[in-house]
């Protein structure tokens, strides 16, 4: 058949396929009048190969340029996603214990949770934290809280994400003494420091300081990190948290490769090379219920990178074009109401992650609207990663879904409205700028509102909460945090300023404050003073005398 009458005859075939479409429809009107994603791209009702798509161009091969298609050429064929279960909470010990029977249920990387006083930079026995500690996740204020915290885990065996931002420098110099103590190497070292102050300012609020000595930190973290531990992943710069306050999935990758911009010309500005730090660059993504779009979203993300990596930034090296990602389930997904759902929407997210080829991902436990999971929820979580790897097939071969008409088209729409907004973000000056502006609060906040707004009219159906409710609704058994630990946690700060060499302790804050006030790098007086045990509190007040406190004006 030539390609003139197969024209002819797939014509007149969607011709009879739509005018059985307006037959059937006559009788049963469709349930809506238009069809949305989440990020209001419109679905159309069936979707055919697009004329203008090229193939090259857009998808090319797994492990090549722009890598729609994945990072590695035979993705999970070869090595599954590292499975991470973010865990932490109460005391070094207790955190310590979850991580080892985490790791015994087949986990194979950590991630650690700290708490709230932790990650703004307040010791346990500052008045601020009075009630925090250990509550959302471990409390963490000295090398000895370090030390337990990884007792009896191999550190040069073990990848470790850490989440935390403000005080990921401090968090940084813990870890690394910790491992110096057992006489092992920074460059045996795996793992990933969040260290993304900039989205802090915009969803998250865990900030200490202004945004341009925040940015300091983070560069300094950066610059140590390429010196002394190759194999570290020196920032995730998260979209996360963007969606977790109320963005779309536009926006979600739009707001997030604004900030890695930012990132990447700070760290040009200090004289460092693009390919010497971009392999090392990561990212974290949040994956919400509408599959298709999510999958589409990660597919989108490495093309875009790959793009701004090569074309605006010159980048050379393959590695400094692949976007790796971490990905974790949406909690903001998760319902209260009728909390067993919620095992079917971190599986639906989690399968989600692994069709669009996450190298990481970490899934919510049924339980956490309402509280920490308790271990046999993480242990169900966990076996939800499990059951996607090794029984449902989906990681038999690369890209599944690629050459899905729908999926492409959802590929291109998203990537086209990434582009545009960042192009309005340039035109603002930038992501700090930006920020400054509140450009970016002000579109999420926009955007959350709609999305609750259709949840209240019954536009937008959550199962359980505005449809198919229950009248008596079980609670399961939830994990509590002894309300002792804060105590316990005081008496070994007490305990510790007791016992240390407090004029050490006071040079090492001096000499770091001294420090502050340069451009050198912070990261050798950070570790020294959490050697000389100062603590997190501490550390993070003296910056505060040199640099200040930001408040958000909004």
């Amino acid at each position: 058949m030539d390609e003139s009458t197969d024209k002819k005859v797939r014509q007149a075939a969607r011709e009879r396929w739509l005018s059985a479409v307006e037959k059937l429809t006559a009788k049963h009107p469709e349930r809506k009048s238009h069809f949305y994603t989440d990020s209001h791209v419109e679905i159309e009702r069936m979707y055919e190969p697009s004329s203008d798509f090229h193939l090259e161009e857009k998808l090319g091969y797994p492990g090549q340029y722009p890598f729609t298609r994945g990072i590695h050429p035979n993705l999970y064929r070869g090595k599954l996603w590292t499975m991470r279960q973010y865990a932490g909470f109460g005391s070094a010990e207790e955190s310590n214990a979850r991580y080892k029977y985490l790791l015994s249920q087949g986990t194979t990387g950590l991630s650690v949770a700290f708490d709230l006083p932790t990650q703004i930079g307040y010791d346990s026995d500052h008045p601020a934290a009075s009630g925090e500690v250990g509550r959302v996740g471990v409390a963490v204020c000295s090398l000895e809280d370090m030390n337990v915290l990884f007792d009896g885990i191999p550190l040069d065996k073990i990848s470790t994400s850490m989440t935390i931002n403000a005080t990921a420098a401090i968090l940084m110099a813990l870890y690394i003494a910790v491992a110096r103590q057992r006489g092992i190497p920074e460059s045996k070292l795996a793992g990933t420091v969040q260290n993304d102050i900039l989205k802090e300012y915009v969803a998250r609020g865990t900030y200490i300081f202004p945004p341009r000595p925040s940015m300091r930190l983070v560069t300094d973290i950066i610059s140590y990190c390429y010196e002394h531990l190759p194999q570290w992943n020196t920032i995730s710069i998260s979209g996360y948290h963007i969606r977790e306050a109320g963005s779309n999935a536009i926006q979600e990758l739009a707001f997030t490769f604004a900030h890695a911009i930012a990132y990447v010309e700070a760290a040009l500005r200090l004289g460092m090379k693009v390919d010497e730090f971009g392999p090392r660059l990561a990212f974290f993504w949040n994956c919400h219920n509408n599959l298709f779009e999510e999958v589409a979203k990660f597919r989108a993300a490495r093309r875009i990178w790959a793009k701004i990596m090569k074309e605006r930034f010159g980048a050379q090296n393959d590695n400094s074009m692949m976007l790796r990602f971490h990905t974790q389930t949406a909690g903001c997904t998760l319902t209260a109401q009728q909390a067993d759902n919620n095992a079917a929407r971190v599986t639906l997210q989690a399968l989600a992650a692994v069709l669009g080829g996450t190298q990481s991902l970490h899934t919510n436990a049924r339980d956490e609207a309402l509280s920490l999971p308790t271990e046999t929820s993480a242990r169900l979580a966990l076996r939800t990663q499990q059951i996607i790897a090794y029984e449902s097939g989906v990681a038999d071969t690369v890209d599944p879904l690629g050459g899905s008409y729908y999926v492409e088209s959802l590929t291109d729409r998203l990537e086209s409205g990434v582009w545009e907004y960042l192009q309005r973000i340039d035109k603002i000056g930038g992501a700090v700028a930006a920020i400054e502006k509140q450009y970016f609060q002000k579109e999420i906040a926009s955007e959350a509102y709609r999305y609750q707004t259709e949840i209240e009219s019954g536009e937008r159906i959550i199962v359980g909460v505005n449809k198919f409710t229950a009248d008596k609704d079980a609670s399961p058994p939830l994990l509590k945090v002894k309300p002792e630990i804060e105590q316990k946690q005081r008496q070994k700060l007490a305990d510790l300023r007791k016992r240390r060499d407090n004029n050490k302790v006071s040079n090492v804050l001096m000499a770091l404050k001294e420090m502050a006030m340069t451009e050198k790098n912070l990261m050798p007086v950070l570790i020294d003073a959490v050697e000389a045990n100062a603590t997190l509190g501490e550390i993070a007040n003296t910056l505060r005398d040199v640099w200040g406190e930001f408040h958000d004006r909004a």
